[in-house]
C-alpha cells in the first residue's frame, strides 16, 4: 500500500510523524508520504521538521517515508511561488489542496496548482474538462480521495480522468489513525468511484513512479 497524502501533528493530524509511520506500517503500508498543510506562514517550520525526520529515515525499517507538504487554501496567485519555495527547502513532492466541494476553496486553485507544477492535485472537486486536460498535459496526478467529504466528487474525477486520459492516484488524506486503510479498503473506495480493481493497481504504480522520481532528486 502506498499513500502519499497524510497529516501529522505538524499541522492538523492527530499523531506525531513517528507514530503515524508506525501505524501505517502495521496497516500494511510499504510507503507513506507525510504532507502537512502549509501556507506562507508555516511552510519553513513544517518543511524544517520534515527534513529532520528525513535525515534519520534509515531508522524506519521496512517502510519508505517521503517528506511532502500540502499547500492549503493559499491565495491562488501565490501557489506557484509556494510550490517552487517548498522544493527549494528540500521537500520532495508537493500536493495542492484542490477545489473540494466540502470546503470553500478559492475558484481557480485547481488551474494554478496544475500550471504551477504541483505533483498531486488533491480532491479536485468538480474539476473542469479543460483543467483535466491540462493535468494530463502537465503530468499532474489527480487524487481519488479516501476522506469523507472530499470523496463526494470521486465519481466525477474518475469519469473525467478516464475520458481525458489523465492520471489518477489514490490517497487517504489521513488525519487520524482510523483514516489509514488497508489495501483492500483502498481498492473498494476506488471501485466505489466507478473504477476497477485494475485501475487501483495502476494508481499504485503511479504513486510508485512519483515516489521514485522524487527520491531520485535526493
Amino acid at each position: 500500500m502506498i499513500d502519499l497524502h497524510t497529516h501529522s501533528l505538524l499541522s492538523d493530524g492527530e499523531l506525531v510523524p513517528s507514530e503515524l509511520i508506525r501505524r501505517a506500517k502495521v496497516k500494511g503500508y510499504r510507503m507513506i508520504g507525510i504532507s502537512d498543510h502549509v501556507d506562507i506562514s508555516n511552510i519553513e517550520k513544517v518543511a524544517g521538521s520534515m527534513l529532520k525526520l528525513s535525515e534519520k529515515i534509515e531508522n524506519y525499517e521496512d517502510i519508505t517515508v517521503l517528506p511532502g507538504v500540502e499547500i492549503t487554501h493559499a491565495p491562488k496567485r501565490v501557489i506557484k511561488d509556494l510550490i517552487t519555495f517548498a522544493r527549494r527547502l528540500g521537500i520532495l513532492y508537493v500536493v495542492v489542496h484542490g477545489e473540494t466541494i466540502a470546503e470553500p476553496v478559492e475558484e481557480g486553485t485547481n488551474r494554478e496548482a496544475i500550471e504551477g507544477g504541483a505533483d498531486i492535485l488533491a480532491h479536485p472537486g468538480i474539476i473542469s474538462e479543460e483543467d483535466m486536460e491540462l493535468a494530463r498535459k502537465h503530468n499532474v496526478f489527480l487524487e481519488i480521495s479516501g476522506r469523507k467529504g472530499h470523496s463526494f466528487s470521486n465519481g466525477h474525477v474518475a469519469h473525467l480522468a478516464k475520458k481525458i486520459g489523465a492520471r489518477l492516484i489514490f490517497n487517504t488524506d489521513a488525519h487520524s489513525p482510523s483514516d489509514l486503510v488497508t489495501e483492500e479498503q483502498a481498492r473498494k473506495v476506488v471501485m466505489g468511484a466507478g473504477l476497477s480493481a485494475d485501475d487501483f493497481y495502476v494508481m499504485q504504480e503511479n504513486a510508485m513512479e512519483l515516489a521514485k522520481r522524487t527520491l531520485g532528486k535526493k
